[in-house]
């Protein structure tokens, strides 16, 4: 199990740009694909981006897509979401998540990621 603790959520008017960090702890980070999910309130959690262990290859959500960038420090120990051109229906609680890279099967989704953080709130104005 990797511990995650999310940072750097906050307000942000329409157009503007927030970056958050994960921060992982307890096993090496490069053995996990990491992604980042968001939820918003009444609506199911949904996926916004992923990144391979090593960084090699990244997705992305359709709406978010050009807008959101997925990197990682894997001697740090963080993943990190920065998030320009934000939208008011960006607004929502963003989960950082942890999945085993041997799992086979759709990474786009909840399912096959193992560890979660505790989640940061991200609301934008306007």
């Amino acid at each position: 199990q990797v511990q995650l603790v999310e940072s750097g959520g906050g307000l942000v008017q329409a157009g503007g740009s927030l970056r958050l960090s994960c921060a992982a702890s307890g096993r090496t980070l490069s053995s996990y694909r990491m992604g980042w999910f968001r939820q918003a309130p009444g609506k199911d959690r949904e996926f916004v981006a992923t990144i391979s262990r090593y960084g090699e290859t990244t997705a992305y959500a359709d709406s978010v897509k050009g807008r959101f960038t997925i990197s990682r420090d894997n001697a740090k120990s963080t993943v990190s979401l920065q998030m320009n051109s934000l939208k008011p229906e960006d607004t929502a609680v963003y989960y950082c998540a942890a999945r085993w890279s041997y799992i086979s099967g759709v990474v786009t989704t909840t399912v096959g990621y193992n560890d979660w953080g505790q989640g940061t709130q991200v609301t934008v104005s306007s």
